[in-house]
């Protein structure tokens, strides 16, 4: 039996399932580092900066969302014996999301105060500071949110990190929608947003994000439910999306389209306290049987509920292709991970693909308008990177969790299958074909999303979920390296060079042609990088990995 098993009122809060909804609603606020077009022209006039100024800004915040180091350290040093809390008030998940609720209110809030004219004009280097620290807010709640999963959901981590993921890329699309319907054209007012929302939907729902590491027997079933509402809110926005960039809404349709997100986002909580409820159900439904059948209440192995790994086991898969597993499946530390060659290989694939992905939508404007795209077509490709983002993030996650479950497929495979997708993305957009700006921006967002889901649940498999939070966001830093060499050295430099205009434009396929075809070559390495980690790790995801799930010890039910 579940040995933190209570049939109350209270469990129906305090489980796994209320905690991952929370997250869920945690995530839905936590990238604002995704929203900087909606208030970077205030910021840019306000403070008498010129567009390489706004640029350098933006640099801040780039670094600042994918830098998470710090949290990653943190969650470790808040966490021990595989994740619980050190004690119930000092330590656990709880801790990274207020550090992440600080952080981003600090940062925005003193950003505000600049734009709006209440503080004088900081220097620029203040100012990246004030975004840095808005940004970096994003990897505390990322890290929290997205261990916390992985420790709760052990046996589906893949998906629950697609949950995660795939809401945090959601998030940025949530948070102009709220601006839209609450404060519609004041750009300044939605920075001191943007400073209170995350921070506040934080604090209130943090103390129910908590690590209950067990593993119940309809645990697909449920996360298959919460995936189907992801994926309706998902759809549901990209609707929202193209509808207010074709037609213009009145307040009454804005406040409505509103008030169906926050309706889609509280079902969840619907499906957490339904899947609670059968637990419980099913918990009374043995105790009955045992007590009629003994005459008394008492706890015995179940041989259809349990699945006990043997006393043995451990050193049973130790001894099975000895120099891998002493490399591999064992919790590394930070330092530990540096010196194997897998972080290293996975560091080079999301350099390639998270990358080439950021400096694709980072110069998706600029290559509408040298295509001859109207500012309505470009706009609207912009929005719906985030769905694309999110199909991406969770979509992979899923999906390498039904083929490494029914077909004993390696996850590091599906890497090798996306970096090739986000090549064919990459060669349609060099070619300049009409629409083909359309369907190679869904492949590389779709690629993209998928490195950030697959990524960190292949760190938790190699290097043991312990110091995941420190390890993923370390070769997250390959994102900004990546995307700087492509888009600053790479496209950058090569439009610069092409530009005719008048006004500094370029028009036609040599604008990006080659710069695209660049970042195709650039991505097939990285496919050939991530087939070489899959050849290194399969016989350890089939011999270590596989065996470690049909081993879970299932709670009795």
């Amino acid at each position: 039996m579940d040995p933190d098993y209570n049939p109350s009122y209270r469990s129906l809060i305090n489980n796994k399932w209320v905690s991952t909804v929370c997250s869920i609603w945690i995530q839905s606020t936590s990238g604002s580092a995704y929203t900087f077009g909606i208030y970077s022209q205030a910021l840019k006039t306000s403070q008498g900066y010129d567009q390489s100024t706004l640029d350098t800004i933006s640099v801040f915040k780039d670094l600042g969302a994918n830098v998470g180091v710090l949290a990653g350290l943190l969650y470790s040093a808040v966490t021990s014996n595989r994740g619980r809390p050190t004690t119930r008030f000092g330590g656990g998940p709880w801790v990274v999301l207020l550090g992440g609720a600080v952080v981003v209110f600090l940062g925005y809030f003193f950003m505000w105060l600049s734009v709006a004219g209440i503080l004088p004009r900081p220097p620029v280097l203040l100012m990246g500071f004030y975004m840095l620290l808005a940004s970096n807010a994003t990897t505390f709640f990322n890290t929290a949110n997205v261990v916390t999963a992985v420790h709760n959901f052990p046996k589906y981590s893949g998906t629950v990190v697609g949950i995660m993921k795939g809401f945090l890329g959601l998030s940025g699309a949530i948070l102009i929608l709220v601006y839209q319907t609450v404060l519609n054209k004041k750009p300044t007012a939605f920075i001191l947003l943007l400073a209170l929302l995350p921070s506040v939907n934080s604090l209130v729902f943090m103390w129910f994000v908590r690590i209950m590491p067990t593993t119940e027997a309809d645990e697909n079933k449920y996360l298959g439910v919460l995936s189907s509402v992801a994926v309706l809110l998902a759809a549901y926005l990209m609707v929202v999306i193209i509808l207010r960039n074709v037609i213009t809404f009145p307040s009454s349709a804005r406040v409505s389209t509103f008030v169906i997100l926050i309706l889609l986002l509280l079902s969840f909580l619907h499906v957490a306290i339904r899947a609670q409820k059968q637990k419980s159900n099913r918990i009374l439904r043995s105790l009955l049987e045992e007590n009629q059948i003994f005459g008394m209440v008492q706890s015995r192995p179940d041989p259809e509920a349990y699945q006990q790994l043997p006393g043995n086991a451990d050193e049973e898969m130790n001894a099975i292709n000895g120099s891998m597993i002493a490399e591999q499946g064992d919790n590394l530390n930070l330092l530990q991970s540096l010196c194997n060659i897998n972080f290293w290989l996975l560091f080079l694939t999301s350099a390639c693909g998270m990358g080439s992905g950021l400096a694709t939508v980072n110069n998706i404007s600029q290559i509408g308008l040298s295509l001859g795209y109207s500012s309505v077509q470009t706009s609207t490709l912009v929005s719906l990177w985030s769905i694309w983002n999110f199909g991406g993030r969770f979509g992979s996650g899923y999906v390498s969790d039904y083929f490494l479950h029914a077909k004993s497929w390696p996850r590091p495979l599906f890497m090798v299958i996306n970096l090739v997708a986000m090549t064919i993305g990459h060669i349609m957009i060099a070619s300049g074909f009409p629409g083909a700006l359309y369907a190679g921006s869904v492949l590389v967002g779709i690629g993209y999303g998928s490195q950030w889901s697959l990524m960190p649940t292949i760190v938790a498999e190699i290097f043991g979920s312990e110091h995941m939070g420190a390890i993923f966001n370390t070769i997250t830093i390959a994102n900004p390296v990546g995307t700087y060499i492509l888009s600053v050295r790479v496209v950058g430099y090569l439009y610069d060079r092409e530009e005719t205009g008048t006004d500094n434009t370029c028009f036609g396929t040599r604008c990006f042609g080659l710069s695209f075809l660049i970042m195709a070559g650039t991505t097939l390495f990285g496919s050939l990088v991530a087939l070489g980690l899959y050849f290194r790790t399969r016989n350890f995801y089939k011999e270590v990995i596989l065996r470690r799930l049909n081993h879970l010890i299932i709670d009795r039910e």
